[in-house]
């Protein structure tokens, strides 16, 4: 598998977004966009840190500007050539997008969206509680955890049942992608920042969202500690998504690589591994300060690969094709 080329779509969020999310949901500026099916025929899309006016990666801090620390979208946009357009979100009574996550409390800047999935008709989203930025790229977090939702999206729970506490800073699951398989589900995960391996994780869905449900595995097998995890793809491993591409029958692995500055796209048949290198798919170089990388759930069949990339400036997120060389 290779790609032939890449062409970035356009705006997602932001002014001149088919969607007009400034104008219709008070989403002027954003980042992330983390796709998953919700079952109910739409793409459910997460965004972390959200404003109103006033900021865009530059000017007047988010407290004059409607900080909201996450938000979701909804789309049943199928026809992704010509960019995603925005349904709706979970609102506030203006129209306006909500803070579906709670955050702020304690020692926590902010909430982060990682990874969604919708598993019998429960909606589970990775997250990440993150306590101090420390420099681009390095961050720390109090826990990642996995938010519940029953009604499709409207409303959130995230229980303490279901967190991995980050107390010493080396916790290997602090960032994630989700996918289904050989009916369980599986996480793979890296530590806080852009600069760790990747590792596996895999828990019954019937037992969602307890994280001690959750095996890890150890390169032969599955461990209930996870700090018996091995590592199955080489960092550095920054924000991710997973995906099963069904044509090529490979799982695909796309994150932010910070030495190779850029979006990479990698593969491998199993998700235990080996994983390609991978290639850089967006440069840092053409456009900088890019970061994310969230691949869209309905183009894993054919050559064109949609997904979602953030900017920081302007700090907004855009949607990229990528055709691949199907082998």
């Amino acid at each position: 598998m290779g790609v032939s080329e890449t062409t970035r779509i356009g705006l997602v969020t932001g002014a001149g977004s088919p969607g007009r999310t400034d104008e219709r949901f008070g989403i002027h500026a954003t980042d992330l966009g983390v796709c998953w099916e919700s079952g109910d025929g739409r793409v459910l899309v997460a965004f972390g840190d959200t404003y109103g006016e006033g900021w865009g990666g530059s000017g007047p801090g988010p407290a004059q500007a409607d900080w909201r620390r996450n938000v979701l979208a909804c789309s049943t946009d199928r026809d992704l050539a010509t960019g995603l357009r925005l349904d709706g979100v979970v609102a506030r009574a203006d129209g306006s997008a909500a803070q579906v996550l709670p955050s702020g409390r304690g020692r926590e800047i902010t909430t982060i969206p990682n990874s969604g999935i919708a598993v019998a008709g429960t909606q589970y989203l990775h997250y990440m509680s993150v306590r101090q930025w420390i420099r681009p790229g390095v961050w720390r977090t109090n826990h990642a955890g996995i938010a519940v939702s029953h009604d499709g999206g409207n409303t959130w729970s995230a229980p303490r049942g279901a967190r991995w506490p980050n107390r010493w800073g080396g916790h290997r699951f602090q960032l994630g992608a989700f996918a289904l398989a050989d009916d369980h589900l599986y996480l793979l995960g890296t530590t806080n920042g852009r600069y760790g391996d990747a590792y596996l994780a895999r828990a019954d869905p019937t037992a969602l969202p307890a994280t001690r449900a959750f095996r890890y595995w150890t390169g032969s097998g599955w461990s209930t500690r996870w700090h018996a995890a091995a590592p199955v793809a080489a960092g550095p491993v920054g924000e991710m998504s997973l995906g099963f591409h069904r044509t090529l029958g490979r799982w695909l692995l796309m994150h932010l690589d910070e030495t190779r500055r850029g979006i990479v796209l990698r593969s491998a048949a199993r998700l235990t591994g080996p994983w390609t290198s991978g290639e850089v798919v967006v440069s840092g170089d053409e456009y900088p300060a890019v970061y994310g990388g969230y691949l869209h759930p309905w183009s894993l069949d054919g050559p064109d690969l949609y997904y979602l990339v953030s900017q920081w400036g302007p700090y907004n997120v855009y949607l990229t094709r990528s055709r691949l060389v199907l082998e």
